[in-house]
């Protein structure tokens, strides 16, 4: 099991004012900061923003990408709305999709920094 994500962003406090709005649909806030680093989460630290001010943006064929629970498709929708106003850009907007195992709703965004990101919920019975 998984039990936090890092990812890597040029501006650190740019790139948290965004994750406010991104993440606060999914019911994640900022809980840690520190000079080179700021996690959200719950009740834990289970997304980070690490700054690497020297970085060139992420390529959007890189092949990774994060995927992160919310718990309605109301949230998924949110997800994408504030990551579009805060100048993020979409890489799949919100709708049903079929996986390996089950079917779900989710949206896709890049960060400022080409980070790609997922929000998606399941039906009750699918996990």
């Amino acid at each position: 099991m998984i039990d936090h994500v890092s990812i890597a962003v040029r501006d650190l406090e740019a790139s948290a004012r965004v994750y406010d709005r991104i993440l606060a649909p999914l019911g994640l806030t900022r809980l840690v900061e520190r000079p080179a680093t700021i996690g959200f989460g719950k009740r834990y630290p289970e997304f980070w923003l690490n700054l690497r001010a020297a970085m060139t943006p992420v390529a959007s064929d890189t092949g990774c990408h994060v995927c992160l629970r919310a718990q309605d498709e109301a949230a998924v929708r949110d997800f994408h709305a504030a990551a579009l106003a805060q100048g993020c850009s979409s890489a799949g907007d919100p709708g049903p999709r079929q996986a390996a195992m089950t079917t779900y709703f989710g949206a896709f965004i890049f960060d400022l920094d080409g980070n790609k990101i997922e929000a998606v919920t399941f039906p009750r019975n699918a996990i």
